[in-house]
């Protein structure tokens, strides 16, 4: 596969307060591309995002999201993911995926 082809696995992380929102961009910006979310909890998050609970506990909740892309899908949808949750928080990280399919 050449690099241009290449799939990478983009993981986002965001606050639950936006999860419905960054769904719904999603849904229209990757149209049929399965992707995934789940709650899970962000650790060594900047203390200033953390309520006093979340201090204590040293975690706060999130929505994270992994979804199959293109470098060139990724670039545009980070581009319009910075537009629309500027402030958010939402954090971001990709890797080379080693390989995709579905059995049937």
């Amino acid at each position: 596969m050449s690099d241009a082809n290449r799939k990478l696995c983009l993981t986002l992380l965001a606050a639950p307060s936006v999860e419905e929102k960054l769904l719904d961009v999603l849904l229209d910006a990757v149209g049929e591309e399965v992707f995934t979310s789940v709650p899970t909890f962000s650790h060594g998050t900047s203390h200033g995002r953390f309520s006093n609970v979340e201090q204590v506990l040293g975690r706060s909740a999130a929505v994270q999201v992994q979804i199959l892309v293109s470098e060139e899908e990724m670039n545009d949808l980070l581009r319009r993911l910075s537009e629309e949750f500027r402030g958010t928080g939402l954090r971001y990280w990709a890797s080379a995926l080693a390989a995709e399919g579905e059995i049937e």
